[in-house]
């Protein structure tokens, strides 16, 4: 009661500006209730916060995300973080408490030239009480029990700030953990978009190499039949090195996709090759993409809250080092027993006891706390800075998403209207190739043609999924609310700290 008391009667006295929240940001988002490059199939509902890999409705994808953020090491890393900030913040709470200590001594003194007459027997060899010898050399045995406390009154809110600012520094380790979430879940599904895609391509990759191996095989037949010149079996020649050289780089990619993946997921490379033996086309987003707004945007993103906490903490140590230049005043309290002789130790009628109050300031000290107080007003000003550009990039990143997005649906559109197209004039080439108008090397052309109409496809198909990803990762989606249970924290461990 008499705490609460004291804290009440103090709470006027605390120093410092007091947080008013972030700066307006209206300029930032201007007049706009909605995004500026939103089109067809992007909704103005509220997002789901997480899981949003799941509307790409691929179990495999599922699984891996799960596994990322169990076991990737960043994450360990940013959650070993908040740890820390949550036992900076005990810390700082338990200052503001008064603090005792416990002593016991044992001393033997021995004062050469220090004769203090013939009172008290001399010591002696080995001798266990106080006198002098002839030369006048005094000594004597000393034991103690005590106790000392201390309490630093908070008289100007210093340690009020501290906990504001450790406060602010816990929730921004919070928010980060949180963005390190979102950028994991999203380079997860880069990984598997590029390697789902890169096995698509490598199996219309050999096919392009057999039908080159064909062009070869039949241009050198016509070269020695006279009808071909050897120029025409150097260019088919070349295609194939070509088309080797391609299939041998996806190859490459896939061995890269595939090491990515195993690294996020916190294994080792090589411990998910076996992803390449189930080859899948890469998956497709869905047709309606919930967006939500600006405002939304500016209250889920987590790298924008860590920015506002950060900008809180700073505006808390303003006071901090407001108040380290002002009076402090210090509780001290002593008690003991004790004396020259062990048994003294037992005579608990016979105690020192000594309790008083110290004052201190540091007056003069030629400007070293005012010129820590311009760097805690810098930092705020830094913050604030910083604070306003992560809103603009957060806004930057959401409308670069959505052109991608749109722009991505028309490529992926046009790029299936030109494999039809091609698919045609294979279909046509083998009808007049049956009808022994054409050549089978046209056939095998227009085939090939076909191929790489039909890889343009699958790397639109991964474009546009790659685009839907940078949606949702510049909409701040992907993270588990920092009360929840985090994969890699045993269950409970988080609430019973708290």
């Amino acid at each position: 009661m008499l705490a609460g008391a004291g804290s009440l009667a103090l709470a006027a006295c605390t120093v410092g500006p007091d947080y008013a929240g972030p700066p307006s940001v209206a300029s930032a988002t201007g007049e706009n209730t909605a995004f500026v490059r939103a089109g067809p199939g992007l909704e103005d509902a509220a997002p789901q916060l997480a899981a949003w890999w799941e509307s790409l409705d691929d179990p495999a994808l599922n699984e891996l995300e799960e596994q990322a953020l169990a076991a990737n090491p960043d994450l360990a890393v940013a959650r070993a973080r908040v740890a820390e900030a949550r036992g900076a913040l005990a810390g700082i709470d338990a200052e503001a408490y008064p603090s005792a200590s416990a002593i016991a001594t044992a001393a033997h003194i021995r004062v050469p030239g220090l004769g203090l007459g013939s009172n008290g027997s001399s010591a002696g060899e080995g001798g266990s009480g106080d006198g002098a010898t002839a030369n006048g050399t005094t000594s004597t045995n000393f034991f103690n029990l005590g106790l000392n406390a201390s309490w630093q009154i908070d008289l100007f809110g210093g340690y009020q700030r501290q906990a504001e600012a450790a406060r602010a520094d816990l929730a921004a380790g919070d928010a980060s953990l949180a963005d390190a979430q979102v950028a994991l879940t999203a380079s997860v599904a880069d990984a598997y978009v590029d390697l789902r895609a890169a096995g698509e391509r490598l199996g219309l990759a050999e096919d392009a190499v057999r039908g080159r191996e064909q062009i070869v095989a039949l241009t050198e037949q016509l070269f020695r039949q006279g009808v071909a010149p050897r120029s025409q079996v150097d260019e088919a020649r070349s295609a194939l090195v070509s088309a080797r050289r391609q299939a041998a780089a996806i190859r490459a990619d896939i061995a890269r996709f595939l090491d990515a993946l195993a690294v996020l997921t916190g294994q080792a490379p090589g411990a998910l090759d076996e992803l390449a033996d189930n080859a899948m086309p890469p998956p497709l987003p869905p047709a309606a993409v919930a967006i939500g707004d600006p405002a939304g945007l500016l209250a889920r993103r987590p790298d924008i809250r860590a920015a506002e906490r950060r900008l809180a903490a700073t505006s808390a140590r303003i006071g901090v080092a407001r108040a380290a230049g002002l009076p402090s005043i210090n509780f001290m309290g002593i008690l003991g027993i004790g004396g020259t002789r062990l048994s003294d130790l037992s005579s608990l009628g016979d105690f020192t006891a000594i309790a008083a109050p110290v004052l201190q300031w540091n007056f003069l000290d030629f400007g070293r706390n005012e010129a820590r107080l311009t760097q805690a007003e810098a930092r705020m000003a830094g913050a604030r800075a910083e604070y306003r550009q992560s809103v603009l990039v957060a806004l930057r990143e959401v409308e670069d998403g959505l052109v991608s997005f749109r722009y991505g649906r028309a490529d992926l559109a046009e790029a299936a209207q030109l494999e039809a197209l091609a698919a045609s004039r294979e279909d046509q080439a083998r009808q007049r190739f049956e009808q022994g108008v054409q050549s089978r090397i046209e056939l095998l052309a227009a085939s090939l043609d076909r191929v790489e109409a039909r890889a343009n496809v699958v790397r639109a198909r991964a474009a546009l999924t790659r685009a839907f990803i940078e949606v949702e990762t510049a909409l701040g989606l992907g993270w588990r609310d920092p009360g929840e249970y985090l994969p890699g924290d045993e269950p409970g461990t988080r609430s019973a700290r708290d």
